[in-house]
């Protein structure tokens, strides 16, 4: 199923998309919800970011290549997690499919992409396995953690560098059915590929992170983690856009402008 945020004639709701068309619901995924009957036009709507999270978790150096090539910008030899790393970012980053991403007019030039599988929590859980992770999951969708990597080396706490308004954009909806081991994530700028990998190609998995999330913190229904990314991104300049599309799920695509 394939879940999708979205207005139209003003009004903000849920609704099922089942091929070039949104059935709205009365409700949402994590509850009870029922068909209105009424019906629109994917291309026609506007998209809102697939969920407003309760809690928005973010993994950090989840990739070899991404640790390694980070490693190397540093000029430091890389060092490997041995077990999950864990942080946060701000609701108000978050921006909806199509939406601009606005670069600051203080920013440096090295502002770059980050496409990740992002998981959607269903249900409350806590002290799970990990074989048994992965049923509190609804599903997946996707995100792009623009970074500002120069701040990203001053900040402590990358309060700016990950965390600037427009820095999260997300979408274009939920998906939850996916296998993830078939899972290949793509970036384009401007159309051309920039980026391969396979999505669950992680250190560590989903199941795992949830796993270890769960045995200190309660997971919500609505809280969201994403999964971190591989591989290194050219910088970004007002003008391009970038695609991130994720085999089975979709394409979220956003343009980036300057602050003006």
């Amino acid at each position: 199923m394939r879940w999708m945020r979205f207005t139209a004639a003003g009004k903000t709701a849920y609704g099922i998309v089942e091929g070039d068309r949104v059935g709205e619901v009365r409700g949402d995924p994590f509850s009870d919800y029922e068909r209105t009957g009424r019906s629109h036009a994917v291309g026609d709507v506007k998209f809102e970011v697939p969920i407003e999270p309760k809690t928005f978790y973010a993994v950090g150096f989840n990739y070899p290549e991404h640790v390694i090539e980070m490693a190397k910008l540093r000029g430091v030899e890389p060092d490997l997690p041995k077990s999950p790393n864990v942080g946060y970012r701000a609701n108000n980053a978050l921006i909806a499919h199509h939406e601009a991403i606005v670069v600051p007019k203080d920013a440096s030039e090295q502002v770059q992409y980050e496409g990740e599988l992002a998981v959607i929590i269903a249900k409350q859980a806590k002290y799970l396995s990990e074989d048994d992770a992965l049923s509190c999951v609804l599903g997946y969708t996707i995100g792009n953690d623009v970074s500002e990597r120069t701040w990203q080396g001053e900040d402590r706490t990358l309060w700016r560098a990950k965390n600037t308004d427009t820095f999260a954009p997300m979408g274009p909806w939920i998906e939850t059915d996916v296998n993830l081991e078939a899972l290949e994530t793509t970036v384009r700028v401007n159309g051309e590929v920039h980026s391969q990998f396979r999505t669950n190609a992680m250190l560590f998995g989903v199941a795992k992170f949830i796993s270890t999330i769960t045995q200190y913190i309660t997971l919500h229904p609505g809280d969201m983690i994403w999964m971190g990314t591989d591989g290194t991104s050219p910088n970004l300049k007002a003008g391009d856009v970038v695609d991130i599309e994720i085999s089975g799920i979709g394409t979220l695509s956003n343009p980036v402008v300057d602050q003006t």
